[in-house]
């Protein structure tokens, strides 16, 4: 005879696991979320955060925290993440830095893939081509040619090192045969600082500091996609100047490799829904910004290929490894 105690202790036992899972999700946040976000305040990666942030409150009905951990090449923000609690309540905002660490770091303390699980992508952009008021240059083929002229003088900046934006110089310095100075800074908003003045000759960043060139304040070049962009349409593309040459940034939201499954989905689910917010599209706009959400899984397999990109790229331009 059957043992109906025994039976229903393992039915318990086999159903327990999932029903947790699905109680957790439904209660899922049940406090503030801490959204870390690898570089220094002010810069655009930390006002794309903060766009994010408002409505991911508003629909978890639970503060979201900006907490900026600039440093390593976003690793340090990156390994805090990996590190967490595996419960959803903190986020790693990554940049497209996070394909870059394999092969830029050595001594990486954590793997982007094993130990963080993907949550959902959030934006994609090109990048852009910046040079203070006092350059001479007026457009890339000026830049390249005014480089030339003055071989191993000229500094291009970059939020850090390692980062998008200073692999995307990097590449071009490469092909267009260049040789120049990197300072890296540690965040976007440190670097405008010394671009204003013309304390750095040349630095390549996100739409954010398209109001600037707007504002008179410094001047724009080019544009990394290989297409004229809605955002600066009278930017043309650097391939013009440099055929082949083309760079497309994106960000994304991480969390603990360990995070429950339905945890991730309910926060794919909240990250979808924010990225439809006309707001959040208005404010992305005016920075450069395009919204792309995706699944988990499509992030998943994003990374894998950036990661493979990005290290035959580091290889050819003869990048130095930390």
């Amino acid at each position: 005879m059957i043992d109906r105690r025994r039976l229903l202790a393992a039915s318990v036992a086999v159903l327990t696991p999932s029903i947790i899972l699905r109680a957790y999700a439904q209660t899922f946040p049940n406090r503030f979320v801490r959204l870390i976000v690898p570089l220094a305040p002010g810069g655009p990666t930390d006002v794309a955060a903060r766009v994010m942030s408002e409505p991911l409150s508003k629909i978890w009905n639970q503060q979201v925290v900006i907490e900026n951990r600039p440093g390593g090449g976003t690793n340090i923000a990156a390994e805090l993440v990996a590190r967490s609690p595996p419960d959803g309540h903190t986020i790693l905002y990554a940049t497209s830095s996070l394909a870059v660490a394999p092969s830029l770091t050595r001594t990486l303390s954590y793997d982007p893939v094993a130990d963080l699980a993907p949550v959902a992508n959030l934006f994609t952009f090109p990048y852009y081509m910046f040079v203070p008021n006092s350059s001479p240059a007026r457009t890339v083929q000026e830049f390249i040619a005014y480089a030339k002229a003055n071989p191993g003088k000229l500094t291009m900046a970059s939020p850090g090192t390692g980062s998008a934006p200073h692999l995307a110089i990097e590449l071009f310095k490469t092909m267009a045969g260049l040789n120049m100075i990197h300072v890296p800074y540690r965040g976007a908003g440190p670097v405008l600082n010394d671009l204003i003045p013309g304390r750095v000759d040349v630095y390549i960043a996100s739409g954010s500091l398209l109001e600037n060139v707007r504002a008179g304040q410094i001047r724009g070049l080019g544009v990394t996609s290989l297409a004229l962009d809605p955002a600066a349409p009278d930017l043309p593309p650097i391939a013009e100047a440099v055929p082949g040459y083309e760079v497309m940034s994106w960000q994304a939201m991480f969390v603990a490799a360990a995070t429950p499954p339905e945890i991730i989905r309910a926060m794919n689910t909240a990250a979808r829904a924010a990225l439809t917010d006309p707001a959040v599209k208005a404010k992305a706009e005016l920075i450069g910004y395009v919204p792309a959400p995706s699944s988990p899984q499509e992030l998943a397999g994003m990374l894998r290929v950036e990661i493979d990109k990005w290290a035959a790229v580091i290889k050819a331009a003869g990048i130095k490894v930390n």
